[in-house]
């Protein structure tokens, strides 16, 4: 795995990510799409989704502020997307918070091919499911085994299941790769996990192996956010960096850093 020439890939392609995604995040996602090197768009409404579908490389679904109309457009563009061979990301945020989460993610993976499922820990187990404990969008717990539930989650859908937490567990129901970068003050920004299904966008643009793309995606963010503690300490002045240092993160940089270990789900 090369997540630096995955990176160069995107910076050369410009791939066009489009998202229905978070109202509370969308601002971050598009920056950290274009400081990847993607070009980002937002558009939420059905009537031009599938045209929408149609123009992009990627497709990223967030259902952090989650409407009924909203859910309509997530569908519209993922049946396009599916039907053009493009790579859809689904980040169900809050999954297990309430019924009403549950549901659509639920529904999105029944009636969608999703390449790549991005969540925290409780989300993920959830979906497997598995039970955890949540506060608002926010895991507290999971009970069980989070890898065994991560692959099980993998194979019941064929996609690539990305589990986040202290360690992220990248999975394909088969091999089980855990990516050991990253800092403790991501989880004291809101919307890092929404930014890491963005970039999941991006790379799955450029890489058609799915497990690869979405190992590159997290080991380059990780790589970022270790590079822009050095700048910052406090979360709103380590947030700016951690899209600066993305921006600037190199081939040999993220060779020297990266930290992951692989094994057998």
């Amino acid at each position: 795995m090369n997540a630096g020439k995955l990176l160069a890939a995107i910076r050369e392609q410009k791939p066009l990510v489009y998202h229905i995604t978070n109202a509370v995040t969308i601002g971050s996602c598009a920056d950290i799409t274009r400081a990847c090197g993607g070009l980002p768009v937002m558009a939420q409404s059905p009537e031009e989704a599938e045209e929408m579908a149609a123009q992009a490389q990627a497709l990223v679904l967030n259902i952090g502020t989650l409407t009924e109309v909203q859910v309509q457009a997530m569908l519209l563009a993922g049946k396009k997307a599916n039907a053009l061979g493009r790579p859809v990301i689904l980040d169900p945020v809050g999954a297990g918070a309430t019924g009403l989460r549950l549901a659509a993610a639920k529904k999105l993976l029944k009636e969608l091919k999703i390449d790549i499922i991005k969540g925290n820990g409780a989300e993920i187990a959830v979906l497997a499911g598995g039970k955890a404990e949540m506060r608002g969008v926010e895991s507290t717990g999971v009970s069980g085994n989070l890898p065994v539930l991560a692959a099980k989650l993998a194979k019941e859908t064929k996609a690539v299941v990305v589990a986040t937490g202290p360690v992220d567990l990248v999975t394909d129901g088969k091999k089980m790769l855990q990516i050991h970068n990253g800092h403790v003050l991501m989880s004291q920004v809101v919307g890092t996990g929404c930014m890491l299904a963005s970039l999941l966008g991006c790379f799955a643009a450029v890489e058609p192996d799915r497990l690869q793309a979405a190992a590159s995606a997290v080991v380059a963010f990780n790589v970022a956010a270790e590079m822009a503690v050095q700048q910052a300490a406090e979360p709103m002045a380590f947030k700016l960096q951690l899209i600066d240092r993305l921006f600037l993160l190199d081939e040999k940089t993220v060779a020297a850093r990266q930290n992951m270990e692989k094994g057998e789900a």
